[in-house]
């Protein structure tokens, strides 16, 4: 068998060192560095949903956001990031399971962690068949990661809890605008809708970010490519 889900094996080969260090990197941060981050938050008096929530941001940013901006980079084929996606939903979705959450991040109340990651795995596996340099896939995720995380910690900030207010989402529009002008108008726009998708209650914006703005830039692609060049 020469090929895995049209993939070469050649391909896979190739990226398995690089996405062995990505994938010791982001359990660091899973582990180690998110923990010092809830640890450190609740030493300046912030509460513990408060600094629950730091940490979770810090692993968008870390983990998450950090390892969907080198694809384009580092990654020739969409299979093993999506098995290290898959392997870190496991890794969270069990210890909501058996109870014994990892405390510094994962609340009981949601499995909001493990729909990062599925998410964060099944748009960059699918879209890659569509656009092989990962970045019509790669934007969604980085508003998800990037966007969402920057209205999160400057509403925790301000609020010292987890809410939802017009003071972060500037800062995700603004943040997005810069992410998004990479696939163009239509990247800019899809960046602006999902900023006032994220404020919607009761709904996670770990699944309705990336899909509305996927939706969005999948439109310009097929129908108004020439709104998704690059403006840098």
């Amino acid at each position: 068998m020469e090929a895995v889900l049209q993939v070469p094996w050649k391909l896979i080969v190739s990226d398995l060192p690089v996405f062995s260090v990505l994938a010791v990197w982001n359990l660091f941060v899973l582990l180690v560095l998110s923990k010092k981050v809830y640890e450190y938050s609740l030493k300046k008096g912030r509460s513990i949903n408060s600094s629950i929530y730091f940490s979770r941001k810090a692993i968008h940013f870390l983990a998450g956001g950090s390892t969907a901006m080198l694809l384009p980079f580092v990654a020739h084929e969409p299979i093993l990031p999506a098995v290290m996606a898959l392997g870190l939903a496991l890794a969270t979705y069990v210890p909501h399971k058996l109870n014994r959450r990892m405390y510094w991040f994962q609340d009981p109340e949601n499995i909001y962690d493990v729909d990062f990651t599925l998410s964060w795995g099944l748009i960059v596996f699918f879209i890659w068949y569509i656009d092989r340099t990962f970045w019509l896939g790669v934007i969604p995720v980085l508003f998800m990661a990037y966007g969402d995380g920057i209205t999160g910690i400057i509403r925790n900030l301000k609020y010292n809890k987890r809410t939802k207010a017009w003071e972060g989402t500037a800062g995700m529009i603004v943040l997005c605008v810069i992410i998004g002008a990479k696939m163009g108008a239509a990247g800019v726009l899809a960046g602006i809708v999902c900023s006032f998708v994220e404020r919607i209650e009761n709904m996670d914006d770990n699944i309705t970010v990336p899909a509305v703005s996927l939706f969005i830039l999948l439109g310009a692609y097929y129908y108004f490519p020439s709104f998704t060049i690059s403006l840098y």
